[in-house]
């Protein structure tokens, strides 16, 4: 069966989907959320559609461990939220169901159509989607989802996988390609395009060429995204392990620049130069963090990719006449009110930048009872860490970095491997330095 569907004089069609049989694919129930199937059968058994969806499929296919698991239904949100006790609303642009089982939550979402339908309520500005409860049936819910791979759709009813558009040909090709018109779906939400970077990384694809070819023509459409909005996509890009690689394919395709714009300065005027191995070192050294299981935390990274614009600001200050610390001060202050248009970022974030910025400078005295003093500063080992990523990164501070590693050592319980552990701290203490490295 074909059907169509008219969007602004734009006919798509919906064609026959491919099915796949449990016995042609590898998706195995075991390896699925018990309460991801309690929400499937429930569903199921109440006479809706029900269906796991999205980077959960794809990853199972892929023979990774999805994060998190999302389940799409014929049944409207109200109706979700009758058969579940645990449900919660939430969304404006898009209501979704969130039904909590102790710490995991199942997000269920209720079939899409086009946001040009007259059947409830879509709308756009300038080709964005701003609104979008519009609700439709499995074979207008496809065409709404970005990638190829993540339109993949289990259905619980017998274990079958329905594959409209290739996903399961593009995951054994291992290339990403967004659905549809890739200018039209950047233009709709001009995110996909760092959603598009970050999951080719993650994944090891490639980006399909129609798919890459007008990223750098509409790359200026990132300056109107929300800086809220950028910041929950700066976790996602840096925080997940895969933060160097990322970094290295936003700047190749020009997508950096929107995120830290005085950064990707600073690093234009540098040819492999101090800046550069600065942030490369801090994004690997963050990627193993998340490998080992340590802690990790914007703040330190924010200190890494601002320092270059900071240091010299304050350098200008200072040649004009200010104490150090005090350019140091005004520089933070104005780089990271400045950074903040772009992206949102809490101020316990800045907060943890400013001071181990600042604390670059009391590291560099080291008379008399001072370095005694700094021992019982909660952000100590941030600023330790980031002198020693300046000293691997080319700056004159090694000796500095050597000096402080052997005073650390030598008191007992600040040593450079328990400072930075908080598994045996006091509750209230790990509080206190929770945002520590």
């Amino acid at each position: 069966m074909i059907k169509s569907h008219t969007t602004d004089n734009v006919t798509s069609l919906v064609i026959k989907p491919r099915i796949i049989p449990r016995s042609d694919h590898n998706i195995s129930r075991s390896n699925i959320s018990e309460n991801a199937l309690k929400v499937l059968y429930r569903l199921k058994n109440a006479g809706y559609k029900s269906y796991l969806v999205g980077g959960s499929v794809r990853d199972l296919l892929l023979e990774l461990k999805p994060k998190d698991f999302d389940i799409v239904t014929d049944a409207r949100p109200e109706q979700i939220r009758e058969l579940f006790r645990n449900c919660r609303l939430i969304g404006r642009r898009f209501r979704l169901a969130h039904v909590r089982f102790g710490r995991e939550i199942i997000e269920v979402s209720t079939f899409r159509a086009p946001h040009h339908t007259a059947k409830g309520e879509g709308h756009t500005e300038d080709g964005r989607i701003v609104r979008d409860n519009v609700y439709g049936d499995i074979d207008d819910d496809v065409w709404r989802r970005d990638f190829t791979v993540n339109a993949l759709f289990y259905n619980i009813e017998d274990f079958s996988l329905v594959d409209y558009v290739g996903g399961l040909s593009d995951i054994k090709a291992r290339q990403l390609r967004l659905i549809g018109d890739p200018e039209e779906r950047y233009r709709e939400d001009p995110v996909r395009m760092l959603r598009a970077i970050r999951l080719a990384v993650k994944l090891g694809f490639t980006l399909h060429p129609a798919t890459e070819q007008p990223i750098t023509k509409l790359d200026y459409m990132l300056r109107d995204i929300p800086s809220a909005r950028l910041f929950e996509e700066f976790m996602k890009l840096f925080m997940g392990g895969c933060a160097l690689a990322t970094y290295i394919q936003l700047r190749r395709y020009g997508l950096f620049v929107y995120l830290f714009p005085e950064t990707s300065q600073a690093l234009d005027e540098e040819i492999d130069g101090f800046t550069h191995k600065l942030v490369s070192n801090a994004f690997n050294n963050t990627d193993a963090r998340v490998k080992e299981g340590k802690p990790v935390t914007p703040g330190f990274l924010i200190a890494a990719l601002l320092w270059a614009p900071m240091i010299r600001l304050a350098e200008s200050y200072k040649s004009n006449g200010l104490a150090e610390m005090d350019a140091i001060h005004l520089a933070s202050d104005a780089v990271i009110s400045r950074q903040v248009k772009n992206i949102s970022m809490p101020r316990r974030f800045t907060h943890m930048a400013r001071d181990i910025w600042s604390l670059q400078s009391r590291l560099k005295h080291r008379q008399g009872n001072r370095p005694n003093r700094l021992l019982s500063h909660p952000r100590l080992r941030a600023a330790y860490d980031f002198l020693m990523l300046r000293a691997d990164s080319g700056d004159n501070v090694r000796e500095s970095a050597n000096w402080w590693t052997e005073f650390l050592v030598k008191n007992g319980s600040r040593d450079t491997e328990s400072f930075a552990s908080d598994r045996n701290t006091p509750r209230h203490t790990r509080r206190r330095r929770r945002d520590a490295r």
